[in-house]
């Protein structure tokens, strides 16, 4: 039997999933690590742990299903972006790397923008200077750690750090290199007078690669971890919610991959480098391909600090009931009408991105009464993360881009209720693949292409991708939602003041 593996590197955990050429999953597994937020505004993770719990699951599942490591043809790896992994000459890592929502370095980016204007670093990667990206934080280890700054060789990504300690090579594949404002958008190459301009070292970078091509093979010690043979090949690999669009089938200009996983936001694919300093602008997985993407903060991360904080209950009765205590939490939601009676929520629980750009934004519930339950808060929640959607989505057709389907991923995409919300107040028809592994099925699709299993990426997606449900708008609840989603567009506009003032610079 032969199998390709897929290695899925999220914030909060990895995935890991064996799959057949015909994308059948034969075993998946996860592994979580923690996120420290040691001061306001930070976000960090140790990059070791990520290692530690993808070997670690690797090995349980090869243990658990009895595969054998020879029918393992291929491995492809995603990760999360906007990391800044320092690692040394001898490969070691030499400090936690901030993650895509920390904010530490606003002042640099501020001071940089003021100093070179916005334009400047607009027209090389296409992206606006903002501290989410990976720029600032490197810009950020010179200034506030310069003794680490000195020992850097590379600056790595999520998943090419994984295939560092995969394979032993460093590399940087072409979807992250949206990270970084020294990397040309277009032509998807390091631009070496910006690179001069903002002081990063050459070394630094990586060679870049594309994402399906194959850059190694696994190593001794890496097979010693993880179980599997020495010397399967390990492709670059790519950026997260790229390849969760690839593994929903979005291959084509217009096709739109609707992400909910730990952050929310949606990739629409495109043949031409087209570029909106609203949004965010990346290389697809797939070659010639770009992905005009809306990114936000507040995704399924909404409704699982909702559910750690708020619900007690519906867990104590998760073993009466037999439910989950999130399906409890989306039952008392669905009896809420659309709008929750006025309850609106802004998810701006970590600043936000696109298309505001506000690294002070606050997480905000306005339209509490004396009526409200904890259904409502459940709903407006949901109904938050949609309505961050759409504001997406409209700046995206406004820059040009054609939507006319979304095509969803992530857990968010398990509630049928939260996806329907996000249907009507869309208008958009949201299409399901069956497959809950997404972004590890895209992963694999880029090994098999890169070892020739799969002829084309169209054979790939045509063999492997398939479609559980599909939510229609219902168009007269999408009418009642333009007035809340109003509402939410101007609430920040009211609030964004107030929020700088009490928020400051981080």
């Amino acid at each position: 039997m032969e199998l390709l593996l897929g290695i899925d590197a999220g914030t909060s955990s990895c995935k890991i999933a064996f799959f057949q050429k015909d994308g059948t999953v034969v075993a998946t597994g996860t592994g979580k690590y923690p996120i420290y937020h040691p001061k306001p505004g930070w976000a960090e993770q140790s990059p070791q742990d990520w290692w530690t719990a993808v070997h670690q699951t690797i090995r349980r599942l090869i243990e658990e299903h009895s595969i054998s490591p020879s029918d393992v043809k291929g491995i492809g790896v995603d990760g999360m972006s906007w990391a800044a992994v320092a690692v040394g000459r001898d490969g070691e890592v030499l400090v936690d790397t901030p993650l895509w929502m920390d904010t530490r370095a606003g002042k640099i980016c501020a001071e940089l923008r003021q100093r070179y204007g916005e334009e400047a670093f607009f027209q090389v990667s296409g992206n606006p200077l903002q501290p989410f990206y990976t720029t600032g934080k490197i810009l950020w280890y010179r200034e506030e750690m310069p003794q680490v700054y000195e020992r850097i060789d590379k600056i790595l990504q999520c998943n090419s750090f994984l295939v560092y300690r995969l394979t032993g090579v460093a590399t940087q594949d072409l979807s992250q290199g949206y990270g970084f404002h020294c990397f040309d958008m277009e032509r998807g190459v390091w631009d070496e007078e910006m690179r001069e301009m903002l002081g990063i070292p050459a070394h630094f970078l990586p060679d870049i690669y594309p994402c399906h091509k194959i850059v190694g093979g696994v190593s001794k010690e890496a097979a010693s971890l993880t179980g599997l043979l020495e010397g399967t090949p390990v492709a670059a690999g790519g950026l997260d919610a790229a390849c969760s669009a690839l593994g929903a089938g979005v291959l084509h200009a217009g096709e739109t991959q609707e992400q909910g996983g730990q952050a929310g936001g949606m990739s629409v694919c495109m043949d031409t480098c087209a570029a909106d300093p609203r949004l965010i602008l990346s290389h697809h997985v797939v070659p010639g391909k770009w992905l005009l993407q809306g990114g936000t903060t507040g995704g399924g991360s909404v409704m699982r600090w909702f559910e750690k904080e708020f619900a007690d209950y519906e867990r104590s009765a998760q073993e009466r009931t037999g439910q989950s205590s999130l399906d409890q939490l989306n039952e008392i939601a669905r009896e809420i009408p659309c709008g929750s009676e006025g309850l609106i929520f802004l998810p701006y629980m970590a600043g936000e991105r696109s298309p505001i750009w506000d690294d002070c934004a606050k997480g905000v519930y306005y339209g509490v009464d004396f009526s409200k339950t904890k259904g409502h808060f459940v709903r407006a929640s949901m109904e938050g993360v949609a309505y961050a959607l759409r504001h997406n989505l409209d700046v995206a057709e406004k820059a040009g881009a054609s939507v006319e389907e979304l095509r969803a991923v992530g857990g968010s995409a398990n509630s049928l209720l939260w996806t329907q919300i996000k249907s009507d107040v869309t208008g958009k028809r949201i299409v399901v693949p069956s497959s809950d592994t997404a972004a590890a099925l895209g992963a694999v699709i880029l090994a098999g292409v890169g070892i020739g299993m799969y002829e084309s990426f169209e054979e790939a997606v045509e063999m492997t991708v398939k479609v559980s449900r599909v939510h229609e708008p219902d168009m007269e609840k999408h009418q009642q939602y333009q007035e809340y989603h109003d509402t939410y567009l101007e609430l920040y506009e009211d609030l964004k003041g107030l929020m700088k003032k009490t928020g400051g610079a981080r």
